[in-house]
C-alpha cells in the first residue's frame, strides 16, 4: 500500500479557471448566506448576558 503522505512534499497542480471561479463563486455564496444569517439571528449568550447586567442595576 502506497503511503499517501509522501505525495505532500510535491508540487501542486494547476486548477482549471473555471473549477477555480466555480469554487470561488461557491465560496462566496457560503459566506453571504453566513452574513445574513448572522445579521437575521439572535445572539442567545449576548442577550442572556445583556439581560444579567439589567436585572443587576
Amino acid at each position: 500500500m502506497e503511503n499517501p503522505f509522501r505525495k505532500l512534499d510535491k508540487p501542486l497542480k494547476s486548477v482549471p479557471p473555471e473549477l477555480k471561479a466555480k469554487v470561488m463563486n461557491d465560496i462566496a455564496t457560503a459566506k453571504l448566506l453566513m452574513e445574513l444569517a448572522d445579521l437575521f439571528s439572535l445572539n442567545v449568550g449576548k442577550v442572556i448576558e445583556e439581560t444579567i447586567k439589567k436585572r443587576n442595576r
